[in-house]
């Protein structure tokens, strides 16, 4: 059975927000195909299905930090903080919202926290493991092994990313732009 939404799409859309992994109203609406407005009027008309460790605000800072990460504009699109849900709360959220897409992508949604999860437990393990064989050689593997750990640790969230960036200014487009339709004029 093939997938109504991509699993990476999915995984794009979970945040790590006060130690919980977390998705936003406006991304889930979206994959429900919905809007926002429907969402949340839903889940208000519902609230005692939603406490705290199911669903949250986020603060103006959390807000600023995230559109940070997402590249949203400044000028454009909410005009509230925009509600988060948690696991739970995503699970919750198949009950309020009854349509059959809604169901489905609940299932996707649920597949993939639960993916996610078995990774950082498949993580933890390996870095016991790899503690073991530490404690079991000598000095010699001593580089070898900060080395492994090094590739195991997770980048620092304000590390700049690798590749390759390109400004150009619009005006070089402009000129030569300019000498082509000049070229084509003469010729």
């Amino acid at each position: 059975m093939d997938a109504i939404v991509p699993t990476e799409v999915i995984e794009g859309r979970i945040y790590l927000i006060r130690g919980h992994k977390i998705m936003l109203d406006s991304d889930l609406a979206e994959l429900y195909g919905i809007t926002t407005k429907v969402l949340v009027q839903a889940v208000k008309r519902n609230m005692k299905r939603f406490p705290a460790d199911f669903m949250f605000q986020l603060t103006n800072q959390e807000v600023a930090n995230l559109r940070s990460q997402i590249v949203t504009s400044s000028w454009g699109g909410r005009r509230y903080i925009p509600y988060t849900f948690t696991e739970q709360g995503v699970a919750m959220l198949s009950s309020v919202l009854n349509s059959d897409r809604a169901i489905e992508v609940n299932i996707q949604i649920m597949r993939v926290f639960v993916k996610l999860r078995e990774m950082i437990a498949s993580n933890k393990e390996l870095s016991k493991r790899f503690d073991e064989l530490e404690k079991k050689y000598d000095a010699q593997f001593r580089v070898v092994f900060d080395a492994i750990r090094q590739l195991m640790t997770p980048p620092a969230p304000g590390e700049k990313k690798i590749g390759f960036r390109l400004r150009e200014r619009s005006a070089r487009y402009r000129k030569l732009s300019r000498r082509i339709s000049k070229q084509e004029d003469v010729s």
